[in-house]
Protein backbone atom coordinates (compact mmCIF):
# COMPACT_ATOMS: atom_id res chain seq x y z
CA UNK A 1 0.00 0.00 0.00
CA UNK A 2 1.30 3.43 -0.94
CA UNK A 3 2.08 5.51 2.14
CA UNK A 4 0.33 8.87 2.20
CA UNK A 5 1.48 11.24 4.94
CA UNK A 6 0.90 14.86 5.82
CA UNK A 7 2.59 17.62 7.76
CA UNK A 8 -0.08 19.98 9.07
CA UNK A 9 1.25 23.01 10.98
CA UNK A 10 -0.78 25.92 12.33
CA UNK A 11 0.59 29.31 11.14
CA UNK A 12 0.48 30.94 14.59
CA UNK A 13 4.25 31.25 14.91
CA UNK A 14 7.50 30.22 13.27
CA UNK A 15 8.36 26.52 12.93
CA UNK A 16 10.83 25.10 15.45
CA UNK A 17 12.97 21.96 15.72
CA UNK A 18 10.03 19.83 16.77
CA UNK A 19 8.21 20.76 13.58
CA UNK A 20 11.31 19.93 11.54
CA UNK A 21 11.50 16.49 13.13
CA UNK A 22 7.86 15.75 12.35
CA UNK A 23 8.00 17.05 8.77
CA UNK A 24 11.20 15.19 7.95
CA UNK A 25 9.82 11.97 9.43
CA UNK A 26 6.63 12.27 7.36
CA UNK A 27 8.56 12.85 4.15
CA UNK A 28 10.86 9.91 4.89
CA UNK A 29 7.90 7.58 5.47
CA UNK A 30 6.40 8.59 2.14
CA UNK A 31 9.68 7.93 0.37
CA UNK A 32 10.04 8.00 -3.39
CA UNK A 33 6.91 5.94 -4.05
CA UNK A 34 4.55 7.50 -1.49
CA UNK A 35 2.88 10.87 -1.17
CA UNK A 36 3.87 13.68 1.19
CA UNK A 37 1.23 16.40 1.65
CA UNK A 38 1.36 19.77 3.35
CA UNK A 39 -1.76 21.18 5.00
CA UNK A 40 -2.16 24.61 6.60
CA UNK A 41 -4.36 24.34 9.67
CA UNK A 42 -5.45 27.94 10.08
CA UNK A 43 -8.96 27.71 11.53
CA UNK A 44 -7.95 29.95 14.44
CA UNK A 45 -8.15 33.17 12.46
CA UNK A 46 -7.51 35.32 15.55
CA UNK A 47 -3.93 34.04 15.83
CA UNK A 48 -2.96 33.33 12.22
CA UNK A 49 -0.62 35.74 10.45
CA UNK A 50 0.28 35.69 6.73
CA UNK A 51 4.01 35.93 7.43
CA UNK A 52 3.84 32.67 9.38
CA UNK A 53 2.23 30.94 6.39
CA UNK A 54 4.99 32.22 4.10
CA UNK A 55 7.62 31.13 6.62
CA UNK A 56 6.26 27.56 6.64
CA UNK A 57 6.87 27.26 2.90
CA UNK A 58 10.30 28.88 3.18
CA UNK A 59 11.47 26.75 6.10
CA UNK A 60 10.33 23.46 4.61
CA UNK A 61 11.91 24.29 1.25
CA UNK A 62 15.14 25.19 3.05
CA UNK A 63 15.10 21.75 4.68
CA UNK A 64 14.97 20.27 1.19
CA UNK A 65 11.37 19.10 1.35
CA UNK A 66 8.84 19.21 -1.46
CA UNK A 67 5.14 18.42 -1.36
CA UNK A 68 2.12 17.96 -3.57
CA UNK A 69 0.21 20.99 -4.73
CA UNK A 70 -2.21 22.56 -4.24
CA UNK A 71 -1.79 22.80 -0.48
CA UNK A 72 -5.03 22.37 1.45
CA UNK A 73 -5.67 25.50 3.53
CA UNK A 74 -8.37 24.81 6.09
CA UNK A 75 -9.78 28.33 6.23
CA UNK A 76 -10.76 27.93 2.57
CA UNK A 77 -12.96 24.93 3.38
CA UNK A 78 -15.32 26.02 6.15
CA UNK A 79 -18.22 24.95 3.93
CA UNK A 80 -16.87 21.39 3.98
CA UNK A 81 -16.81 21.33 7.76
CA UNK A 82 -20.29 22.80 7.94
CA UNK A 83 -21.57 19.90 5.83
CA UNK A 84 -20.01 17.45 8.28
CA UNK A 85 -21.66 19.29 11.16
CA UNK A 86 -24.97 19.12 9.34
CA UNK A 87 -24.57 15.35 9.01
CA UNK A 88 -23.89 14.98 12.71
CA UNK A 89 -26.80 17.29 13.50
CA UNK A 90 -29.17 15.27 11.33
CA UNK A 91 -28.10 12.19 13.30
CA UNK A 92 -29.09 13.92 16.53
CA UNK A 93 -25.53 13.91 17.85
CA UNK A 94 -25.00 17.66 18.38
CA UNK A 95 -26.52 20.21 20.71
CA UNK A 96 -25.85 23.92 21.25
CA UNK A 97 -24.19 24.87 24.52
CA UNK A 98 -24.74 28.45 25.71
CA UNK A 99 -22.66 28.19 28.89
CA UNK A 100 -19.86 30.67 29.45
CA UNK A 101 -16.55 29.46 30.82
CA UNK A 102 -17.40 31.01 34.18
CA UNK A 103 -20.79 29.30 34.28
CA UNK A 104 -19.16 25.95 33.56
CA UNK A 105 -16.62 26.50 36.32
CA UNK A 106 -19.38 27.40 38.76
CA UNK A 107 -21.40 24.32 37.87
CA UNK A 108 -18.37 22.03 38.09
CA UNK A 109 -17.53 23.45 41.53
CA UNK A 110 -20.86 22.11 42.78
CA UNK A 111 -19.98 18.58 41.72
CA UNK A 112 -18.02 16.44 44.15
CA UNK A 113 -15.13 14.64 42.43
CA UNK A 114 -15.99 16.08 39.02
CA UNK A 115 -14.63 13.79 36.27
CA UNK A 116 -11.56 14.91 34.36
CA UNK A 117 -10.38 14.18 30.83
CA UNK A 118 -7.32 15.01 28.70
CA UNK A 119 -8.38 18.67 28.47
CA UNK A 120 -9.33 19.10 32.13
CA UNK A 121 -12.66 18.88 33.92
CA UNK A 122 -15.41 17.43 31.74
CA UNK A 123 -18.37 19.56 30.75
CA UNK A 124 -21.28 18.70 33.12
CA UNK A 125 -23.88 18.54 30.34
CA UNK A 126 -25.92 21.55 31.48
CA UNK A 127 -27.29 22.50 28.06
CA UNK A 128 -27.85 18.93 26.97
CA UNK A 129 -31.17 19.10 28.78
CA UNK A 130 -32.49 22.25 27.09
CA UNK A 131 -35.68 21.82 25.07
CA UNK A 132 -35.70 22.23 21.31
CA UNK A 133 -37.75 25.42 21.60
CA UNK A 134 -35.41 26.89 24.19
CA UNK A 135 -32.43 26.22 21.94
CA UNK A 136 -34.13 27.83 18.95
CA UNK A 137 -35.15 30.89 20.97
CA UNK A 138 -31.67 31.46 22.37
CA UNK A 139 -30.02 31.08 18.97
CA UNK A 140 -32.59 33.45 17.42
CA UNK A 141 -31.80 35.94 20.18
CA UNK A 142 -28.18 36.00 19.03
CA UNK A 143 -26.60 34.24 22.00
CA UNK A 144 -23.14 32.82 21.54
CA UNK A 145 -22.92 29.05 21.60
CA UNK A 146 -20.73 26.05 20.95
CA UNK A 147 -21.85 22.84 19.28
CA UNK A 148 -21.08 19.86 21.49
CA UNK A 149 -21.05 16.18 20.60
CA UNK A 150 -23.52 14.18 22.67
CA UNK A 151 -20.95 11.57 23.62
CA UNK A 152 -23.38 8.99 24.99
CA UNK A 153 -25.45 9.01 21.81
CA UNK A 154 -22.36 9.07 19.60
CA UNK A 155 -20.84 5.99 21.22
CA UNK A 156 -24.10 4.13 20.67
CA UNK A 157 -23.59 4.66 16.92
CA UNK A 158 -20.55 2.37 17.01
CA UNK A 159 -21.21 -1.24 16.02
CA UNK A 160 -18.65 -2.57 18.48
CA UNK A 161 -15.38 -1.77 20.27
CA UNK A 162 -13.23 0.78 18.48
CA UNK A 163 -9.52 0.26 17.91
CA UNK A 164 -6.66 2.11 16.27
CA UNK A 165 -2.98 1.32 15.79
CA UNK A 166 -0.01 3.41 16.82
CA UNK A 167 3.38 2.43 15.44
CA UNK A 168 5.09 3.09 18.76
CA UNK A 169 2.40 2.12 21.28
CA UNK A 170 0.74 -0.71 19.35
CA UNK A 171 -2.95 -1.56 19.16
CA UNK A 172 -5.16 0.84 21.12
CA UNK A 173 -8.73 0.46 22.35
CA UNK A 174 -10.45 3.81 21.77
CA UNK A 175 -12.16 5.32 24.80
CA UNK A 176 -13.60 8.60 23.45
CA UNK A 177 -15.78 9.03 26.55
CA UNK A 178 -12.72 10.50 28.27
CA UNK A 179 -13.54 13.77 26.45
CA UNK A 180 -17.17 14.00 27.54
CA UNK A 181 -19.40 16.21 25.38
CA UNK A 182 -16.54 17.79 23.46
CA UNK A 183 -16.93 21.01 21.44
CA UNK A 184 -16.85 20.38 17.69
CA UNK A 185 -17.64 23.92 16.49
CA UNK A 186 -18.64 27.38 17.64
CA UNK A 187 -21.10 29.96 16.39
CA UNK A 188 -18.35 32.04 14.80
CA UNK A 189 -16.21 29.10 13.60
CA UNK A 190 -17.95 26.08 12.03
CA UNK A 191 -15.26 23.61 13.01
CA UNK A 192 -12.68 22.61 15.59
CA UNK A 193 -9.31 20.89 15.47
CA UNK A 194 -10.95 17.52 16.09
CA UNK A 195 -13.55 17.89 13.36
CA UNK A 196 -11.39 19.46 10.66
CA UNK A 197 -8.38 17.14 10.93
CA UNK A 198 -10.54 14.01 11.01
CA UNK A 199 -12.38 15.15 7.89
CA UNK A 200 -9.30 16.38 6.05
CA UNK A 201 -7.28 13.24 6.75
CA UNK A 202 -10.14 11.24 5.26
CA UNK A 203 -10.67 13.23 2.07
CA UNK A 204 -6.91 13.44 1.51
CA UNK A 205 -6.65 9.65 1.95
CA UNK A 206 -3.98 9.96 4.66
CA UNK A 207 -3.04 6.50 5.90
CA UNK A 208 -0.20 7.45 8.26
CA UNK A 209 -0.73 10.32 10.69
CA UNK A 210 2.36 11.60 12.47
CA UNK A 211 2.03 14.04 15.36
CA UNK A 212 3.38 14.69 18.84
CA UNK A 213 2.51 12.50 21.79
CA UNK A 214 0.72 15.48 23.33
CA UNK A 215 -2.08 14.66 20.86
CA UNK A 216 -2.13 10.93 21.62
CA UNK A 217 -5.48 11.03 23.43
CA UNK A 218 -7.10 13.02 20.63
CA UNK A 219 -6.89 9.90 18.51
CA UNK A 220 -9.44 8.23 20.80
CA UNK A 221 -11.97 10.88 19.86
CA UNK A 222 -10.98 10.94 16.19
CA UNK A 223 -11.52 7.19 16.01
CA UNK A 224 -15.12 7.68 17.14
CA UNK A 225 -15.70 10.41 14.55
CA UNK A 226 -14.27 8.12 11.87
CA UNK A 227 -16.72 5.41 12.90
CA UNK A 228 -19.74 7.72 12.93
CA UNK A 229 -18.89 9.31 9.57
CA UNK A 230 -17.84 6.12 7.82
CA UNK A 231 -14.23 7.20 7.32
CA UNK A 232 -11.23 4.92 6.84
CA UNK A 233 -8.95 4.36 9.84
CA UNK A 234 -5.30 5.35 9.29
CA UNK A 235 -2.23 4.25 11.21
CA UNK A 236 -0.69 6.67 13.69
CA UNK A 237 2.78 7.55 14.87
CA UNK A 238 2.82 9.72 17.99
CA UNK A 239 6.40 10.79 18.53
CA UNK A 240 8.09 12.16 21.61
CA UNK A 241 8.39 15.93 21.99
CA UNK A 242 11.81 17.44 21.49
CA UNK A 243 13.17 19.45 24.39
CA UNK A 244 15.99 21.90 24.92
CA UNK A 245 18.86 21.68 27.38
CA UNK A 246 16.54 23.03 30.08
CA UNK A 247 14.15 20.12 29.61
CA UNK A 248 11.37 22.30 28.26
CA UNK A 249 9.73 21.30 25.00
CA UNK A 250 10.30 23.55 22.02
CA UNK A 251 7.57 26.13 21.45
CA UNK A 252 6.82 28.74 18.80
CA UNK A 253 7.35 31.51 21.33
CA UNK A 254 10.99 30.41 21.83
CA UNK A 255 12.58 32.44 19.05
CA UNK A 256 16.08 31.05 19.64
CA UNK A 257 14.94 27.61 18.50
CA UNK A 258 12.88 28.56 15.45
CA UNK A 259 14.10 27.31 12.08
CA UNK A 260 14.01 30.87 10.83
CA UNK A 261 16.44 32.12 13.48
CA UNK A 262 18.71 29.10 13.08
CA UNK A 263 18.81 29.66 9.35
CA UNK A 264 19.75 33.30 9.93
CA UNK A 265 22.59 32.15 12.20
CA UNK A 266 24.03 30.08 9.35
CA UNK A 267 23.10 26.64 10.66
CA UNK A 268 22.84 24.23 7.73
CA UNK A 269 19.82 22.08 6.84
CA UNK A 270 21.99 18.98 7.24
CA UNK A 271 22.80 19.98 10.81
CA UNK A 272 19.10 20.34 11.54
CA UNK A 273 18.33 16.94 9.99
CA UNK A 274 21.05 15.26 12.05
CA UNK A 275 19.76 16.89 15.22
CA UNK A 276 16.16 15.75 14.91
CA UNK A 277 16.46 12.19 13.62
CA UNK A 278 15.03 9.26 15.54
CA UNK A 279 11.57 10.45 16.57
Amino acid sequence: MTTITRFAPSPTGYLHLGHAASALFCAKQAGAQGRFLLRIEDIDQTRVRPEFVDAIYEDLSWLGLSWEKPVRVQSQHFDDYQMVLDRLGDMGLLYPCFCTRKEIQTEVARIANAPHGPDGVLYPGTCRHCTVDERKDRIAAGESYALRLDMTRAIKQATGPLFWYDRKAGKQHATPEIFGDVVLARKETPTSYHLSVTHDDHIQAINLITRGEDLFFASHLHRLLQEILGYDVPEYHHHGLLTGADGKRFAKRDRAKTLRSMREEGISPDAICNQVTGI
